[in-house]
């Protein structure tokens, strides 16, 4: 589509915080923005901001808002023009993306068949290797099963299995002892068939210490493709993200363009429309292509600050058929962010999921600081969704300044009513590995004690539990209660 399209409504096909955030930025634009929601999720703050909000079906909440085709007649009926998801659920469903077209509906993403070819990890190693983009030493199931295994054993320890399709470290697993190697193979394809439907496998050499970079990048339907930077990704747990931040500490000026520059040509020979990120693993001074995410990142808010340039604002612009309107000269880098993903979990027990009702939320405010959160006080956290609540961001001049920022701020976050990761987080800023910029993508397992959490004084422990038997109401009337005897005495004084 190189036409343009004039959109006045669309439909956020998501929840959560990136509903919030978008739907803040369609309305901005002067344009109604139409939320479906899981019943699960009817008290949320995204329900509350959109100008309509509309329940959506299925055998479980994250059913709902896979349902497809139901999403795609509750836009039609609400007379929107456009679909955006956001992140997971559908947004990187290219017979999704298809449908909405079909249905006459403008897909707030890339072509249906750039997702395809890109969100699938196979198809879009092979289109790097044909076009000369770097990629780690690999083998594709997909090449010759038959001698898969044999292929993988020949590429030597470490390994880091993968599956083809989905993402958020799901059916990831690297394998130091070739002995295990076929055990873990079927391991990573149970959990491919379970989380994506799809049990195909490759693997590639795994980099020791390794740091993950990845380029965010915007293109038109005319051609024009540019880079925003780059962002640091290498604090994980599980292969999951839990800090970003840009620049990275990790490239120097050279780097970062040839780095930014494969992004961009990458963008260009898919002929890429819309937001996307390009991610790389980077080490001992060789970066290599890991795998492009079709879609907004969770992460996009540190670009955000430190380009000015509103993410969501241009996904919208490019789907209505407009030129991107400026070069890469005109995307200019001030100071340093930092965005921490603040989840419901326990970093002192492995980082399990906890739930609970939100008793109390503040999240802090003041310049350089944004919270994206979709959650309120008295909302339930359950265990339907992922454990992210909320995502803190930062921005100072800065690495140093950005870190203390971001410190305080952990420090003046209130969330009561489950377990977060706020304190480990905290302790996390405050390590003497982060401050120094020597992160990898291994640094939560080799730094356990950051997750233990910290022994409290005697007498801190004392005050806590008074303060919290005073807060009971049946014990304070206890406490102030006259005894029967006492009360018989009348008002009798000696």
């Amino acid at each position: 589509m190189n036409g343009r399209r004039k959109i006045e409504s669309i439909l956020i096909a998501n929840r959560g915080e990136i509903a919030v955030r978008i739907v803040r930025t369609v309305k901005q634009m002067g344009l109604r923005a139409i939320l479906v929601h899981h019943a699960s999720d009817a008290d949320s703050p995204g329900v509350a901001l959109a100008d309509e909000a509309i329940e959506i079906n299925g055998a479980t909440p994250v059913a709902a808002y896979l349902n497809s085709a139901e999403i795609i007649t509750i836009a039609l009926r609400a007379g929107a023009q456009a679909i955006h998801p956001g992140y997971g659920f559908l947004s990187e469903n290219a017979d999704f993306a298809r449908a909405v077209e079909h249905a006459g509906l403008v897909f707030v993403g890339p072509r249906p068949e750039t997702i395809e070819l890109l969100g699938d990890k196979v198809r879009a190693r092979n289109f790097m290797v044909k076009h000369g983009f770097p990629v780690a030493p690999s083998a594709i199931e997909d090449d010759d099963p038959a001698t898969f295994v044999a292929r993988a054993r020949a590429l030597g320890a470490p390994l880091l299995i993968k599956p083809a399709a989905g993402g958020g470290g799901k059916g990831m697993r690297i394998v130091r002892d070739m002995a295990s190697l076929e055990d873990e193979l079927a391991r990573a394809r149970s959990e491919g068939k379970r989380y994506f439907g799809d049990g195909r496998l490759y693997v590639e050499r795994y980099v020791e210490r390794s740091r993950h970079i990845e380029v965010q990048v915007l293109g038109d339907a005319y051609g024009n493709a540019i880079h925003l930077f780059e962002r640091e990704c290498s604090v994980q747990r599980r292969f999951q993200k839990i800090v970003e931040e840009s620049p990275s500490p990790a490239l120097s000026a050279n780097v970062r363009k040839e780095i930014c520059d494969v992004a961009v040509g990458i963008a260009r020979e898919a002929k890429y429309r819309n937001a996307g990120t390009v991610e790389f693993i980077y080490g001992d001074g060789a970066f290599y292509f890991l795998e492009m995410n079709t879609r907004l990142q969770v992460e996009h808010p540190v670009t955000e600050m430190i380009t000015g340039r509103d993410l969501v604002a241009e996904q919208i612009r490019v789907a209505q058929g407009e030129p991107l309107g400026y070069n890469q000269r005109d995307i200019v880098a001030k100071g340093h962010a930092i965005e921490l993903r603040i989840y419901a979990e326990d970093a002192a027990r492995g980082f399990v999921p906890t739930t609970g009702r939100v008793l109390v939320l503040e999240p802090p405010t003041g310049d350089g600081i944004r919270v994206d959160a979709g959650i309120r006080a008295g909302q339930t956290v359950t265990s339907a969704f992922d454990p992210m609540l909320a995502k803190l961001i930062v921005h100072a001049a800065s690495r140093t300044e950005a870190i203390e920022q971001a410190r305080q701020a952990l420090q003046r976050f209130v969330l009561l009513g489950c377990r977060t990761n706020i304190g480990f987080l905290d302790r996390l800023m405050d390590s003497a590995q982060f401050r120094a910029g020597d992160i990898h993508t291994g640094l939560i397992e080799a730094m356990p004690e950051l997750a233990a959490d910290p022994k409290l004084p005697e007498r801190t422990v004392q005050v806590l539990l008074a303060a919290a038997a005073l807060s009971v109401p049946r014990l304070v009337d206890a406490a102030r209660e006259i005894p029967a005897l006492h009360t018989a005495l009348g008002g009798w004084r000696n």
